[in-house]
Order: structure tokens, then sequence, then C-alpha cells
């Protein structure tokens, strides 16, 4: 048997994940089989012919619509075409519920015996569908494909499940059995199962591109507004939006052709044959891994940025060999993801060099997959003003519906040819709907993303940006983020059973010893040619003691390190300084050879190596850790009996600390065997390393600036939970007189209950006081109360699993800021910053796929920058909407008015208002930029408010007043001549009905630009858009010329009847001014909370938001939190909230 390799370095595979089906039951209709991925019903169809053949038939009957319905709702062809039946019989599927998907199921023939699968006794053959063909027994594999996700069906389970599920029971002892790798016949038919390890992203022709394109809704709907216009004599204005609509598309067409090929070319590689258990062996210069697998030989230094955002490379060890079930998260340390580019490898190979791995997960289920997927196939997003929006046309449809029935009355009234009153009555719905909503609503967006690029800020997610303006809470890291990366060494405590020796300031004033050894070997620091890589932490450690690192990378050098340290293989060798660099009175020049190292785990909260030191004698292994966590691994007698308070003293004072242990170890043992839990029991207590964590200096401005906006900062941190406590002191996110309330929670043990228990815990010197004073308030209540609460993780976890009625009051406050201290609870947000509202990662590169944005720089400085930007983003969302919405009713009431009185505005008026004012004016609208200050309130994010609606609708009927007065006042002018009534429409024109109408709107479409633009306090003043104001100043300026001093010319090419009466003019100038002044007014109103005024005159409902109900139970409780009560989960009263 020969391994699948090796890899080549040069190339990778990118890869999408599952987001949607698990595995489908083999039900009609029903759940599915639960795994790791997302639960779903599904139903499944089966072909009729005679129903195949009706919808053809219909199909052509119909002139293609009925195929052009089947195109925009595949639903209704599956429902149309196929019977409902049990999923081992479908040839479709359909989901019954939610995001709807359908798939064809395939049949793939494959020989007898070819699914093998080690470590899948039960599941083995699950995967076979069995027919007989002429007594001849043969094996198919009945799959789909969804996402990327290849679906197999299981005859057992009678489900279709996720093709991983064939490796999900690995054991780390199956994977280690498969180091010899798989014969050809094993790995062709795995690769059958399995297939590719890629991501399909077909370049489709530009005719296909063309096709879809067109038959798009909204170019669909701009092609029968164009028949219309063209049907009714609007040549210029039809001829306009064709071409603007050509280019859009081809624009589309280019991008779309443009990324599916950038696709293609970076997700092709030449490991697409690669399945799991496949062995392949890791170059010592390393590459970009292309899929998930599981390190058995060597270690291995991995960049993991792209997938994690954290810039500090991470050593890879060894899988343990266990019979425990294998997982890449709990074993993160020993996996090898899919993207990640692998810096170096060693020790895997003879001589010292390279890596040995089995293939665990490929194609679309691997790690760097749970990221592309969210990018390939985004899931839609929850935000109210996206969902409203699309409420918000649906009434202006009925608003349509309502003009067009108008229309025909009138229109019918007056004797109107019928071909005519169609075309009029649609006419209407091309005006009320505006079919550049879209595209004007996506300019805010799109300027806020540049100005965030200007700023070192890349999104690649726009439509967050607007959902960055309704951010209420903050969560950070600490390490790195609130405080510098780099840590500085305080000084190291020896420790023996007397108790705890002076602090040193400076290691290298330790005598060889011990301590000193653990300080210079327990690390998983590695060098990259000259430069050492790893955790910033170790790299200051070792700086410390003045040690050199060195590693066997020629096989020269292997044999001789060999030689110096017996026969066993060293990972790496740290040596003493010299004897010149050493201080007076201390001669250390015996090295020490790192054997075997068991890297950091969060969820252990320690290291471990073992050592020897030359001719491979004395063999010790070194712990380094949580205080806690080592103390706990020690015999009792080796721990100072002051540890507690010593640990205490340094962590409220903000330090950070790290024990050390060591133990000899049997020279019998089998060193390169040896399990973890072996080496770390029975340790010997040395003492603390006690480091210097330095708040950045940009920190407590940020913190300052987000509290003064009311928005709640949340500290999220696998450190000690007293020094997050001072740390969060520094930077201001607890003020210096404020109070913690520390939440300890305890599992249940073997002969009591789980406990629940709030105590003070510090005062404002920052000293651990027990305080026995308890609040005669609710805590709840006042802002002024300054308590703060702190849980850390081991609580956490007890808080979620027995005391749940009490997690929302927890977690939960919009008065009382909380920090959590939860390793778990990290770990989950570093891994989905995506999922969050508004991930951002700190890092050097332009665009992370770890979360939606990305800042350059290293300090959270651009937090309050991304909220101002999602703010004013969001702000010029709602006033292009409205501004959109508000433009469609000035025409709509224009239209009607003029169809009442037999005519209409003309061609060149209609491309005049449509494209040189309000496509100019709203695309200048969003220039502006956000406020310098944050406001302490949120803008609104529903645009079915009562105060959007009010405003719309108020306006509404002051423009069309202001319309209908115009025209009365011009039939009152004693010059006035009627129109001719038994000519209608456009050829009606020139009339004086017709100039007024279109001088009046002309001045509203510039007025409401006005009103409906929001400045402060979420975007800088009106003034500062200078552009905008200029077309503003421009387009005023050439409406009164057209009013007060037309050119013959202008006149005859907007069909404008000569009016030579200058009080008239003036009158409707002045009419203008007044629809200014009044709807400013309103405006400015409606802002003020007229209407929220109106509402506390009624009685008070109660809050339909969870929250809020929370908050207000919460305020009138003077319980709780119950202080220094000690609660059970049979004393928990559990609130009721429906």
């Amino acid at each position: 048997d020969s391994a699948a390799g090796p890899v080549v370095p040069n190339l990778s595979c990118a890869c999408a994940s599952p987001s949607l089906i698990s595995c489908l039951s083999d039900l009609a209709a029903g759940p599915v089989v639960p795994n790791l991925f997302q639960r779903v019903d599904v139903q499944g169809y089966r072909l009729v012919p005679w129903r195949v053949w009706l919808c053809r038939v219909f199909a052509v009957l119909s002139v293609g619509l009925l195929l052009l319905l089947f195109h925009w709702r595949p639903r209704l062809a599956v429902l149309a075409r196929c019977n409902l039946c049990p999923l081992a019989l479908a040839d479709t599927l359909l989901n019954a519920h939610g995001q709807s998907f359908i798939v064809e199921v395939q049949i793939l023939e494959m020989d007898d015996g070819s699914a093998e699968h080690p470590a899948s006794d039960v599941e083995e053959f699950d995967w076979r569908d069995t027919v007989h063909l002429h007594n001849e027994q043969k094996s198919s594999l009945r799959y789909f494909i969804f996402e990327g996700i290849r679906y197999i069906w299981m005859v057992k389970k009678g489900a279709f499940c996720p093709v991983s599920v064939l490796s999900e029971d690995w054991t780390s002892s199956d994977i280690y059995r498969q180091q010899g790798g798989l014969n050809r016949h094993e790995q062709s038919s795995r690769r059958k199962v399995y297939g590719p390890n890629l991501i399909d992203v077909p370049v489709k022709s530009c005719a296909r591109l063309l096709v879809e394109e067109v038959l798009n809704p909204f170019y669909l709907f701009q092609i029968f507004s164009i028949i219309l216009w063209m049907s009714d004599n609007y040549f210029y204005y039809a001829g306009c939006i064709l071409v603007i609509s050509l280019i859009s598309i081809a624009i589309s067409l280019y991008e779309i052709r443009k990324v599916r090929m950038e696709q293609e070319q970076e997700e092709s590689v030449s490991s697409v044959d690669l399945v799991p258990g496949d062995c392949v062996l890791i170059p010592p210069e390393g590459l970009l891994m292309p899929c998930d697998a599981a390190l058995l030989v060597g270690e291995c230094m991995i960049n993991e940025s792209m997938l994690t955002g954290e810039s500090v490379p991470v050593m890879k060890t060894p899988l343990p060999f266990s019979a425990g079930t294998y997982s890449p998260e709990s074993q993160r340390r020993h996996t090898l993801f899919c993207g990640t580019q692998v810096i170096q490898a060693r020790g895997g190979r003879q001589g010292g060099r390279g890596g040995l791995a089995v293939v665990t997960r490929t194609g679309f289920f691997t790690a760097k997959g749970d990221l592309i997927s969210s990018i390939l196939f985004p899931q839609p997003i929850n935000f109210r003003f996206y969902q409203d929006s699309m409420k918000f046309l649906l009434i202006l449809g009925a608003l349509a519906l309502i003009g067009t029935i108008y229309s025909i009355v009138i229109l019918r009234m007056s004797m109107t040819p019928w071909v005519e009153l169609v075309v009029r009555a649609l006419d209407i719905v091309t005006i009320v709907v505006p079919p550049a909503l879209p595209a004007a609503m996506t300019t805010g967006t799109i300027y806020a993303q540049q100005r965030l690029k200007r700023h070192g800020v890349f999104c690649i997610s726009p439509p967050r940006i607007n959902i960055c303006g309704k951010i209420s809470l903050c969560c950070f890291d600490k390490t790195g983020t609130l405080t510098e990366d780099g840590l500085d060494v305080w000084g190291v405590l020896e420790g023996g059973r007397e108790g705890f020796a002076e602090l040193v300031p400076d290691p290298r004033m330790l005598p060889q010893g011990p301590m000193l050894l653990a300080m210079a070997s327990c690390h998983s620091v590695a060098l990259l040619g000259p430069q050492s890589f790893g955790d910033p932490l170790e790299l200051k450690m070792i700086e410390s003691t003045g040690w050199e690192l060195e590693e066997p990378v020629e096989d020269g050098e292997t044999a001789e390190i060999v030689g110096e340290f017996g026969s066993f293989r060293v990972l790496a060798v740290m040596r003493p300084p010299a004897s010149e660099l050493q201080p007076h009175g201390i001669s250390i020049s015996e090295p020490v050879a790192i054997l075997r190292r068991f890297p950091f785990s969060s969820t252990l909260q320690r290291m471990s190596v073992v050592t020897v030191g030359l001719g491979g004698h004395g063999a010790l292994a070194f712990l380094k850790g949580a205080p806690e966590m080592v103390a706990s691994l020690c015999l009792k007698e080796s721990v100072p009996a002051t540890f507690p308070d010593t640990l205490s003293h340094f962590t409220n004072d903000g330090f950070r600390v790290l024990a050390l242990a060591y133990k000899p170890l049997d020279e019998k043992l089998c060193l390169k065997t040896i399990e973890r839990e072996a080496v770390e029991s029975s340790m010997k207590f040395l003492g603390l390393l006690v480091m210097k964590n330095v708040v950045k200096p940009e920190t407590p401005g940020v913190i300052t600036i987000l509290r003064n906006a009311q928005l709640r900062t949340v500290m999220v941190t696998g450190d000690n939970i007293l020094t997050a406590v001072n740390v969060a002191r520094t930077c201001g996110m607890v003020p210096s007189d404020d109070r913690v309330i520390f939440v300890q929670a305890n599992p249940p043990g073997a002969s009591s209950l789980a406990t629940l228990r709030f105590h003070m815990g510090e005062n404002s010197t920052g000293t651990l006081q027990q305080c026995r004073q308890i609040p005669q308030y609710p805590l709840y209540e006042s802002r002024s109360s300054g308590y703060h609460l702190a849980i850390n993780g081991k609580s956490f976890s007890a808080l979620c699993d027995h005391f749940p009625e009490h997690l929302p009051k927890v977690t939960f406050s919009n008065i009382c800021d909380a920090f959590i201290y939860s390793t778990k609870c990290k770990n989950e947000l570093v891994r989905d910053k995506d999922a969050a509202d508004a991930g951002v990662s700190l890092s050097q590169a332009e665009a992370s796929i770890a979360s939606p944005f990305t800042s350059s720089s290293d300090s959270i400085s651009c937090v309050p920058l991304l909220i101002r930007e999602g703010r004013c983003s969001l702000v010029t969302s709602f006033s292009l909407f409205k501004y959109m919405a508000i433009y469609s009713l000035i025409q709509f009431s224009s239209v009607l008015i003029l169809y009442t009185v037999k005519t209409n505005l003309g061609d060149l008026q209609f491309l005049f208002f449509d494209l040189v004012l309000v496509t100019s004016l709203a695309i200048v609208m969003g220039m502006g930029g956000p406020s310098a200050e944050l406001y302490p309130r949120r803008p609104p994010a529903s645009l079915l408010s009562v105060p959007v609606l009010c405003s719309l609708l108020v306006h509404f009927v002051l423009l069309v007043l202001i319309q209908v007065s115009a025209l009365l006042i011009t039939r009152t002018q004693s010059w006035y001549i009627p129109l001719n009534s038994t000519v209608t429409g456009a050829a009606n024109l020139p009339n004086f009905e017709d100039t007024s109408v279109f001088a009046l709107s002309g001045f509203q479409y510039i007025i409401m630009a006005v009103v409906l633009t929001k400045g402060y306090p979420y975007k800088k003043a009106l003034y500062a858009n200078v552009l905008f104001v200029f077309l503003l100043l421009l387009f005023f300026g050439a409406m009164s010329w057209l009013v007060l001093y037309p050119v013959p010319f202008l006149r005859r090419l907007f069909k404008l009847s000569e009016v030579t009466d200058m009080n008239y003019k003036l009158l409707l100038v002045a009419l203008a001014a007044l629809n200014l002044f009044t709807c400013y007014l309103l405006e400015i109103g409606i802002d003020k909370g007229a209407l929220d005024c109106l509402r506390r005159l009624r009685r008070k409902k109660e809050s339909r938001k969870l929250y809020k109900r929370l908050e207000t139970f919460l305020s009138d409780v003077l319980s709780w939190p119950p202080l220094d009560q000690t609660l059970t989960p049979t004393q928990c009263s559990v609130i009721g909230l429906s």
C-alpha cells in the first residue's frame, strides 16, 4: 500500500461548508437525523410523465409565461410535475419549510465491496442501494449535492446523510492504523463515495448569464416599462432607460464572470483526489493545506490567521494514541486545517524532515469550508430594515393598484380608447414602484465602505454595515485586543513547603535548577530561519532567561545532536547563554533537549514538555499553565500554604501569573510514547512567573466613548478573573468607584446540590474584601448604582446547565455592565465572529474571511468608527428610501391630477425629473460622512414605524394639496385658456395645467431632498456635503429659471405654455417656498417626538420585546441579585415571559 502524497506545496483547495441540510428522513416529509449540520425537513417527489407533458402544453399555450413562473418559483415546478413519495423512491427533494431549495437525486453504480471503510463496522454498507438486474446483484450509490455538500442514502438510517458521517466515529487509534495509506482500489472507491476534494464553481457562458440576468424580475419590469413607454410615444425616456439597463446588465455580467473565473482558478488543485484515510507527507518547507488532516508524526508551525484572524503562529503536535473518538474541534492542536499555511514541518521522516498526517475531511466539510460557505451561500440577514423595505414595496404596490383603478375610471369617463386606457393605467405601476429604488438604497452603504477602507477597515459583507448602526453590545477579548500582545516579565517567585521566596526581577539571576530549566524549555516556540515564532508570552519568557533555541535542520546536524543527547529524536535544544553574557556568579553550561511537547489547550489550561540532559540522561517533565490548574496537578506538600493569597495579590493588581512545576521521569519509561496523563500527574510545584500585561494606550479612550454612548462593553477572556477585573478598571470598563459582583455557580457533587451565589468581591480600591452591605434599592434601577457582574468559565457552565432561569438575568444588563471570564465562551466567540452582527478581526491582511470586518489597526479604535459609519449608512439608507418613495408619490399625484384634466407630463419632462433631478440628488445624498461623536441613542431601523409612515403620509397629503392649489390658481387667472377636451395625454401639450404642475412638482423633488436628508447627530450637517448642496442650488436655480424666465428653446423642448404674468410666476415660487417651510417644520416636529408625546397620553402598554420586559421586571425587584445567599435549583423562581 502506498501513501497518497506528497501534497504539492504551492497548490491549495478552497472549500465551503454545509449550512442547511443534515440528514433527510425516510418519510415523505419529516425531521432529519441530527448531527453536526442544521436540521431540516424535506419532502420526496417523483416525476409523473402525464404531468410533465401537461406542463409542456400549458407552457406553449401561455407563450412561455408558465416557464417564467417556474424559473422564479422552482417549488411550483416540482409540485406541478411530480407526486409526493417516500424518500427512498424520490428523484427530487424539496424542503418543507424555510429557505426554498430543490435538488435532484443521482445514482452511481459501484463495484461490489468498494465501500469497505475502516472504523465503521456498523455503517459499513449503509450507503448501498441494491438492485437486481438479470439476476445479477449490483450496488448503487444514491446521492445528491447541495451547496457543494454530498449527501448519500443510508439504508439503515432510512435517510440522506452527509458523506462525512462515514468518518465521524473514527478514533485516534483508527487514524494511526492508516499510516500506511490506501491502496489504489480503496482510494478509487472512496473517491466515488466522497467525491472530489474541491469546490466545483463552473464558469457559466456569457449567453447563459445573459439569459439569467434578463430573466431577473427587476430587468423584466424594466423591459415591460420600456415597451409601455414606447407604445405611449415616450421615446426619449424609454431610450435612456434602455441604455442604462444594458450598461447595468453588461457590468453585472462582467463582475459575475470575473468572480467565477477567479474562484475556479484559485480553487482547482492537483490534490482533488484526496479522500479521508489518505496518508500525506508534509514537506519541511511547508505548504497551504488542501484538506483537514490529523498530524501523526512530527511538529508543524501553522499560520491560522485566515481562519481565526489571529496572527500568532500555532504549533501543532502529533495526535495522542487513544481509543477516544477523534474530534477536530476538541483536538485542534493536533489538526491541520484546510486553508491554513504550514510554515514548516519537522521530525516526521528519516532525518527529522517533514511531517506525516492522515486526511480526515475534504471538500466542503473542511474548516475553511465553514467560512467560505458564508460567502458562497450566504444566509439571509435577519435585519428589520431589510425586512420592512420589502413590506413597504408591497404597500406601494397596493397604492399603485388604487391609482390604476382610479385612472381607469377617469379615462373611461373621458371616452379614452381601450388600448390607450390600458397603457395609461399600467403606466401608473411603473411610476409608483420606482425601478431605481434598490440601487439607490445601496449608495449609502457603498460610500460607507469606501470611507472605512480609507481608514484601514475592510468589509466582505456590505449589508452588515447598516447592521452596525444598531449595535448595542461590544464584546472584547483581553490579550492583544484591550492589552498589548507582548507581556513583560515582572519577576519570578520560587515556591516550596516553607512558602515563596523573594521576587527575582531578572530570571537570569536564577541558579541552574528546575525553575530556570522550566522557563527555558516549557514552550512551543519554533524557528523559521533565524527568527523565532510562537506565543508572545513564551517568546518573552525565553528572552528573559537569555537561553537560545536551536532546532535540527540538516541531516548532519541531526546526527550531531543525536550523539549529544543519546539516541533520542530531538525536537529542539535550549542552550544557555555564553559565559560572558551570564551574570556575575552564575555559570551554566549544560543544554537541555526537548523530546516531547504536549501543547497548550484552553480546555486543559496547561502545556507540558519532556526533556533530557546531555547523553540522554536526567529526563524531566515540565508543566506550565494556569496557577489553579497547575497546583491541582502537584503534590499537596509541594504547594506553599500562602499560594492562594499570593496569587490573589498579583492578579488583583493586574499581573498575568503562570505557575510552573516539574517531576523527574524514570529512564526505563519509553519517552517516545509516554501519554500526557502520565506526564501531568504528581508534579512538584516550582513557583510563579509574574508578567505585566499593559493596556493599549487607545483602549481607555475607546471604552469611554462607547460607555458615554450607552453601549454595553463586555470582556471575554481566558485569563484569571481577578486580572480581568483589574484590566477592566484600568481601561475604564469598570469605573474606579464601582463595585464588582462575582457570580459563583457550582455543579452538583456526589452528595450536594448545584449552588448559585452572588457576592461582593472588591471595593473601590480593588482589594478583595467581602462586603455585607446589601443595596436597599433595585440594582437595575439606576446606572448610578455602580455595580457590575463577573463570572468565570466554570461558573458560567454551571449556570447554563443548572440555573437556566437565571441566565437571562445574569447576561442581560442595560444598566449593570457585565464582563465574563470564560475560556469556553472565548473559544466560541473567536470561531463565531462571522456569526456576530459585526465581527471584527484585528489583522494586517486586507480582508479576512474570519469575520465580516478586518481592521489593519492593532487597537480597538476601529470600533467607534465602525459604529459611526454604520449609523451614518443606516440613516442615509432611511433617507434615500423615504426620498425615493416620496418621489414616486409626487409623480404619482402629478400624473393622476393631469389624468383628471385629460393631459399628462411630456416625454422630456419625465426624463428631466427622473434622470436629471432625482437620480443625481439620490446619488450624492449619501456622500455626507458620519458625525465625529457617538450619540447616546441609536437610530431607528423600522421603515414601518409610526413616525416613518406618519411622515410620508403627512408630506404626501401636503404635496398633493400644493399641486392642486397650483392647478386651481392657474384656472382662476384671466389669461387662462382651457385645454382641448377632444385630445388626451401628452398629445394635449402644451397647456397651462401641465405647466403649473410641472413647476410645482419640480420644486417638490428638490424640497423633499432637503427635508428628508438627516444630519446631526448621526451624520455631518447638510452643508458638509458640498456636492449635494451644489446640486441643490443648481437645480433650484434651474427650476426658478424655467418658471420665471424660460427661454423659448427650453419652453418648446419641454412643451410648456408661455406665461407672461410675473405675479403668477412669483406666486408659484411662493407656493414652493411655503411647501418647503411647512414640510421642514413637520419633519422636525416628528423627529423631536411629537408622536411620542401622543403615545404618553395613552395607557402604557407592555413591550413586545423580551429584553424590555425583563428590564422592567428587574427594575421592580428589590431582591435581585440576592447577595450573599446560596441558591439551589429547587429554590430558584422561574420568570414566565411569553
